[in-house]
Protein backbone atom coordinates (compact mmCIF):
# COMPACT_ATOMS: atom_id res chain seq x y z
CA UNK A 1 0.00 0.00 0.00
CA UNK A 2 2.55 2.91 0.83
CA UNK A 3 4.37 1.56 -2.17
CA UNK A 4 1.38 3.25 -4.31
CA UNK A 5 2.03 6.44 -2.62
CA UNK A 6 6.31 5.87 -2.65
CA UNK A 7 7.69 5.01 -5.80
CA UNK A 8 10.84 4.72 -4.49
CA UNK A 9 11.20 1.21 -2.67
CA UNK A 10 14.02 1.84 -0.37
CA UNK A 11 12.27 4.46 1.15
CA UNK A 12 9.30 2.39 1.52
CA UNK A 13 11.57 -0.19 3.15
CA UNK A 14 12.93 2.07 5.51
CA UNK A 15 10.01 3.54 6.84
CA UNK A 16 8.09 0.11 7.13
CA UNK A 17 11.45 -0.67 9.48
CA UNK A 18 10.70 3.05 11.13
CA UNK A 19 6.48 3.16 11.89
CA UNK A 20 7.00 -0.84 13.19
CA UNK A 21 8.31 0.48 15.86
CA UNK A 22 8.28 5.08 16.18
CA UNK A 23 10.06 5.37 18.79
CA UNK A 24 13.44 2.95 18.38
CA UNK A 25 16.59 4.31 16.92
CA UNK A 26 18.52 2.57 14.25
CA UNK A 27 22.05 2.76 12.90
CA UNK A 28 22.74 2.21 9.27
CA UNK A 29 24.23 -1.32 9.13
CA UNK A 30 20.98 -2.38 11.01
CA UNK A 31 18.51 -0.74 8.79
CA UNK A 32 20.88 -2.47 5.94
CA UNK A 33 19.87 -5.97 7.37
CA UNK A 34 16.51 -5.22 7.74
CA UNK A 35 15.75 -3.96 4.49
CA UNK A 36 17.86 -5.79 2.49
CA UNK A 37 19.13 -3.00 0.59
CA UNK A 38 22.53 -1.49 -0.59
CA UNK A 39 24.18 0.43 2.11
CA UNK A 40 24.09 3.65 -0.51
CA UNK A 41 20.74 2.91 -1.07
CA UNK A 42 19.96 3.13 2.74
CA UNK A 43 22.32 6.48 3.18
CA UNK A 44 20.47 8.03 0.08
CA UNK A 45 16.97 7.59 1.28
CA UNK A 46 18.52 8.29 5.15
CA UNK A 47 19.39 11.83 3.96
CA UNK A 48 16.82 12.41 1.53
CA UNK A 49 13.80 11.68 4.59
CA UNK A 50 16.33 13.74 7.20
CA UNK A 51 16.65 16.83 5.10
CA UNK A 52 12.57 16.96 4.83
CA UNK A 53 12.43 16.73 8.44
CA UNK A 54 10.72 13.05 8.94
CA UNK A 55 13.90 11.76 10.81
CA UNK A 56 15.98 12.90 13.12
CA UNK A 57 19.73 11.41 13.45
CA UNK A 58 21.85 11.37 16.85
CA UNK A 59 25.64 10.76 17.10
CA UNK A 60 26.33 8.34 19.55
CA UNK A 61 30.57 7.36 19.70
CA UNK A 62 31.56 6.74 16.22
CA UNK A 63 28.11 5.79 14.87
CA UNK A 64 25.03 7.68 13.78
CA UNK A 65 21.34 6.71 14.55
CA UNK A 66 18.45 7.15 12.79
CA UNK A 67 14.73 7.83 14.35
CA UNK A 68 11.63 9.46 13.32
CA UNK A 69 11.09 13.08 14.05
CA UNK A 70 8.34 13.46 16.35
CA UNK A 71 7.89 17.04 16.04
CA UNK A 72 7.65 16.23 11.56
CA UNK A 73 4.42 17.54 10.40
CA UNK A 74 2.60 14.56 9.74
CA UNK A 75 3.89 12.38 12.41
CA UNK A 76 1.11 11.73 14.00
CA UNK A 77 -0.35 10.83 10.53
CA UNK A 78 2.67 8.73 9.61
CA UNK A 79 1.79 6.41 12.83
CA UNK A 80 -1.86 6.00 12.00
CA UNK A 81 -0.69 4.94 8.44
CA UNK A 82 1.69 2.76 9.89
CA UNK A 83 -0.92 0.98 12.00
CA UNK A 84 -3.04 0.39 8.64
CA UNK A 85 0.12 -0.87 6.58
CA UNK A 86 2.19 -3.21 8.95
CA UNK A 87 1.30 -6.12 11.64
CA UNK A 88 -2.70 -6.70 12.95
CA UNK A 89 -3.81 -3.54 11.23
CA UNK A 90 -2.54 -4.90 7.16
CA UNK A 91 -3.49 -8.67 7.87
CA UNK A 92 -6.80 -7.53 9.20
CA UNK A 93 -7.64 -5.49 6.25
CA UNK A 94 -5.96 -8.41 4.00
CA UNK A 95 -8.31 -11.27 5.86
CA UNK A 96 -11.27 -9.05 6.56
CA UNK A 97 -13.70 -11.26 4.43
CA UNK A 98 -12.30 -14.13 6.11
CA UNK A 99 -13.11 -12.12 9.15
CA UNK A 100 -16.60 -11.50 9.13
CA UNK A 101 -18.33 -8.50 8.19
CA UNK A 102 -16.71 -5.92 10.18
CA UNK A 103 -18.69 -2.27 10.91
CA UNK A 104 -15.81 -0.59 12.95
CA UNK A 105 -12.52 -1.96 13.83
CA UNK A 106 -9.94 0.46 15.56
CA UNK A 107 -7.08 0.36 17.75
CA UNK A 108 -6.16 3.06 20.66
CA UNK A 109 -3.98 5.51 20.76
CA UNK A 110 -1.14 3.82 22.68
CA UNK A 111 -1.21 0.92 21.18
CA UNK A 112 -0.78 2.26 17.52
CA UNK A 113 2.42 4.31 19.06
CA UNK A 114 3.75 0.95 20.95
CA UNK A 115 3.49 2.57 24.29
CA UNK A 116 3.44 1.23 27.80
CA UNK A 117 -0.28 0.85 28.56
CA UNK A 118 -2.75 0.06 31.69
CA UNK A 119 -3.09 -3.72 31.94
CA UNK A 120 -6.56 -2.98 31.69
CA UNK A 121 -6.71 -0.84 28.79
CA UNK A 122 -8.06 -2.13 25.18
CA UNK A 123 -6.04 -2.03 22.40
CA UNK A 124 -7.98 -3.18 19.63
CA UNK A 125 -11.72 -2.53 19.62
CA UNK A 126 -13.91 -4.42 16.58
CA UNK A 127 -17.70 -4.05 15.97
CA UNK A 128 -19.65 -6.43 13.65
CA UNK A 129 -20.34 -10.28 12.73
CA UNK A 130 -16.94 -11.51 13.34
CA UNK A 131 -15.57 -14.94 12.83
CA UNK A 132 -13.52 -15.44 16.05
CA UNK A 133 -11.27 -18.23 15.62
CA UNK A 134 -10.37 -16.44 12.46
CA UNK A 135 -9.76 -12.96 14.36
CA UNK A 136 -7.46 -14.83 17.23
CA UNK A 137 -5.62 -16.49 14.40
CA UNK A 138 -4.76 -13.26 13.81
CA UNK A 139 -4.27 -11.64 16.88
CA UNK A 140 -2.05 -14.16 18.44
CA UNK A 141 0.89 -14.16 15.62
CA UNK A 142 0.81 -10.26 16.30
CA UNK A 143 1.42 -11.27 20.00
CA UNK A 144 4.09 -13.45 19.08
CA UNK A 145 5.77 -10.58 16.38
CA UNK A 146 5.62 -8.28 19.33
CA UNK A 147 6.01 -10.69 22.45
CA UNK A 148 3.42 -8.85 24.23
CA UNK A 149 -0.29 -9.66 25.03
CA UNK A 150 -3.17 -7.56 22.84
CA UNK A 151 -6.08 -6.82 25.13
CA UNK A 152 -8.82 -6.94 22.50
CA UNK A 153 -12.69 -6.56 22.23
CA UNK A 154 -15.07 -8.39 19.94
CA UNK A 155 -18.83 -7.03 19.92
CA UNK A 156 -21.49 -6.95 17.56
CA UNK A 157 -23.17 -4.21 16.33
CA UNK A 158 -26.47 -4.63 18.33
CA UNK A 159 -24.46 -4.91 21.54
CA UNK A 160 -21.69 -2.08 20.98
CA UNK A 161 -24.89 0.54 20.20
CA UNK A 162 -27.26 -0.82 23.04
CA UNK A 163 -24.03 -0.37 25.35
CA UNK A 164 -23.22 3.02 23.76
CA UNK A 165 -26.81 4.17 24.40
CA UNK A 166 -26.78 3.20 28.41
CA UNK A 167 -23.38 5.16 28.69
CA UNK A 168 -21.58 1.82 29.69
CA UNK A 169 -18.29 2.73 31.76
CA UNK A 170 -16.31 0.31 29.63
CA UNK A 171 -17.76 1.47 26.50
CA UNK A 172 -17.13 5.20 27.20
CA UNK A 173 -13.74 4.42 28.54
CA UNK A 174 -12.65 3.32 24.59
CA UNK A 175 -14.04 5.85 23.26
CA UNK A 176 -13.06 8.81 25.22
CA UNK A 177 -9.60 7.37 24.06
CA UNK A 178 -7.27 8.43 21.52
CA UNK A 179 -7.72 6.31 18.58
CA UNK A 180 -6.93 4.68 15.23
CA UNK A 181 -9.47 3.65 13.11
CA UNK A 182 -8.81 1.08 10.89
CA UNK A 183 -12.41 0.43 9.44
CA UNK A 184 -15.26 2.42 9.63
CA UNK A 185 -16.25 5.93 10.25
CA UNK A 186 -15.30 7.41 13.23
CA UNK A 187 -18.44 10.20 13.19
CA UNK A 188 -21.02 7.54 12.97
CA UNK A 189 -19.35 5.59 15.92
CA UNK A 190 -19.09 7.88 18.17
CA UNK A 191 -22.84 9.42 17.44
Amino acid sequence: MLADLITSKSRVKLLKVFLASPSDMYHVRELVRRTGDEINAVRRELLFLEKRSLLTKEPRANRVYYQLNKNYTFYFDLLRLGVKILGLGEEILKNRAKIGKIKYAMFSGRFSRRLPKDPEEVDFLIVGTIVLPELAALIREEEKRLNTEINYTVMSEEEFLFRKKKRDPFILSILSGSRVMLLGDEESMLS
